[in-house]
């Protein structure tokens, strides 16, 4: 087993932060199943969830996209991208690009999504709309336009999210801007068909920047508002929804600068997740849980358990139904490919670098170094062997037991060195482990980051043999 190091801290892209300082059940191919991986997902059985967000890779070219992207999970915590991780919908008016998706269920059953009105990290522009779909299924996307939210100038319209008010009778939609204060508030403006907007006033100003205001209403007669301050995901709750109702009371929560949080109530158990987003580094989303929201304190969730969309930002998460879940999947279809975590390092995803294999934290530049198709072993189809995404006509080998990818030269060697038979994983039977098919006392493992075969017998060498095969 490696040393226990700290993640990288480097920031590829300008964040928000920096901006608002200078300016005031699980798909069977995430299981040890034995099947290959990609192309398939199992059934919901009950309420799932769908995921909305954009994509940034780390240095914001191939993997960056604008658009709505969606990914569905049947435990809110594995996640399985539609379209093979592309756009589902595309803005055309405004900044042509779209940041901080959110999808709400209304009242009438049908779906909303709003977005912010923005495309790249131009934290300078400035917008008084928010883009709009409506979908009865989120198969189909209709009604596109921008909504006006505010009259304010020199300001922006971020991270809009709605709610239903049953008081009022009407949605209310929060947003972040700079009002008269000089500072973000978390703003609200009501409408009853998301298509006008009115009475724009402060949903909440603790006297400082707040942005990405995320509600859950009505939970046992408490209404939580979190949002982002400073670097941190911070809670204020009210027994209404009137706007300066709400008071800070959680403990603040993070990993490194942190933002777009995200509260999902468990389908099963009492469980409270909360989501962040953070961007340092840019883009990596973490989880804590609580099984009391009132309580204000949060536990982080072992990142074994959960594993975000590829290149996902500021995410949404709302409640499906099994059936919904079934019908994204048959419109939209699972990857053609995975992406394999490391157990004992679950930061950690295999990919290749300089054509060696290895294990390195995820967001990995360029990210398709960490894709590949699980295709029928080259020596025997009972088996399986990695192709390279990026590198397609290569595939991970074993060569004097190091593996690296190489070009397949087609001869009987290469078939057997690059051929493995999966079978339940040998720290934790729900992923999967490998075993080479011309060796096989030795199975890949990691030793030093890098990818080896060899023969396993401790506790932490079964660990370093342990992946799990996902997305």
């Amino acid at each position: 087993m490696e040393p226990d190091v700290n993640r990288p801290s480097d920031v590829s892209g300008p964040s928000r932060r920096l901006f608002l300082g200078m300016a005031a059940t699980v798909p069977v191919a995430m299981t040890g199943a034995l099947s290959l991986g990609a192309g398939s997902a199992s059934a919901a059985t009950g309420p799932s969830y769908v995921m909305g967000y954009f994509t940034e890779s780390t240095n914001l070219g191939a993997g960056t996209d604008y658009g709505l992207h969606l990914a569905v999970s049947t435990d809110g915590l594995q996640w399985l991208p539609l379209n093979q991780n592309n756009p589902v919908a595309t803005p055309t008016q405004g900044a042509l690009g779209l940041r901080d998706p959110f999808i709400m269920r209304k009242q009438d059953g049908t779906f909303v999504v709003l977005a912010t009105d923005l495309q790249g990290t131009d934290w300078n522009r400035t917008s008084v709309n928010i883009h709009v779909w409506d979908s009865t299924d989120l198969r189909t996307f209709t009604g596109y336009r921008l909504l006006k939210l505010h009259d304010m100038t020199n300001t922006h319209s971020w991270a809009p999210e709605a709610y239903w008010d049953a008081s009022r009778g009407r949605y209310g939609i929060l947003y972040s801007s700079v009002n008269s204060s000089g500072h973000n508030v978390i703003m609200v403006s009501y409408t009853t068909d998301f298509r006008t907007t009115a009475n724009p006033q402060v949903f909440f100003d603790p006297g400082y920047d707040v942005i990405d205001g995320n509600l859950a209403v009505g939970v046992n007669g408490v209404n939580y508002l979190y949002y982002k301050e400073n670097q941190t995901l911070v809670g204020a709750r009210s027994t209404s929804l009137n706007p300066g109702s709400f008071t800070k009371f959680s403990t603040p929560v993070a990993h490194g600068g942190t933002e777009a949080p995200i509260l999902v109530k468990s389908h099963t158990s009492s469980t409270w997740w909360l989501w962040g987003d953070t961007y340092t580094p840019n883009g990596v989303f973490y989880a804590w849980q609580t099984s009391n929201l009132a309580s204000g304190t949060w536990t982080p969730v072992d990142q074994r358990l959960y594993t975000q969309p590829l290149n996902s930002k500021h995410g949404t998460i709302a409640a499906i139904t099994g059936a919904e879940y079934d019908n994204l999947v048959a419109r939209y279809g699972a990857p053609a490919w995975n992406r394999l975590k490391s157990y004992n390092y679950p930061d950690r995803y295999v990919r290749h670098s300089g054509y060696v294999g290895r294990i390195d934290p995820y967001p990995i530049d360029p990210y398709a170094d960490s894709q590949w198709k699980l295709v029928p072993g080259l020596a025997d189809s009972s088996g399986v062997s990695f192709q390279s995404v990026s590198h397609p006509t290569r595939y991970l080998r074993h060569y004097s037991y190091n593996l690296r990818l190489d070009v397949n030269d087609g001869t009987t060697a290469f078939a057997q060195d690059a051929t493995f038979h999966r079978t339940a994983g040998l720290a934790d039977s729900t992923w999967a482990s490998f075993r080479s098919h011309n060796f096989p006392t030795r199975y890949i493992r990691h030793s030093g980051y890098v990818l080896r075969i060899d023969p396993v017998s401790t506790a932490s060498e079964r660990a370093d043999a342990t992946f799990q095969v996902g997305y």
